[in-house]
């Protein structure tokens, strides 16, 4: 698809959890947690605003339509509906990975 998308559509990109994926290998959950909160506790010091971090981290883990709304309030640009890919009105750039946005196909299920 090329990105000939109209304007109003690129304001309001709705956000959507990513498509399935797998990790590397099975993890648990756990795994998956500390994944996560490293992520978090290390991201803010490579760039961008940490009230964006903190915005960016709470919608990632709400559900979509908290998420949406979260995102809106904070004036997130995102350019990647799952949410990969913002930027804030500054043009700053926050990458996030997918493994703080939805769990893998291949996580093993504790109980």
């Amino acid at each position: 698809m090329g990105c000939s998308g109209s304007k109003e559509n690129e304001a309001a990109k709705q956000i959507r959890k990513p498509k399935p994926w797998k990790h590397s290998e099975p993890i648990t959950r756990a795994q998956l947690v500390q994944m996560r909160d490293e992520f978090w506790d290390t991201a803010p010091h490579y760039g961008g605003r940490k009230e964006i971090w903190d915005a960016l981290r709470a919608a990632a883990e709400s559900d979509i339509s908290l998420a949406q709304a979260i995102v809106d309030s904070a004036g997130i640009i995102v350019q990647a509906p799952d949410l990969t890919i913002c930027y804030d009105e500054r043009g700053a750039k926050y990458e996030l990975p997918k493994y703080v946005l939805s769990e893998p196909t291949n996580l093993i299920r504790d109980n």
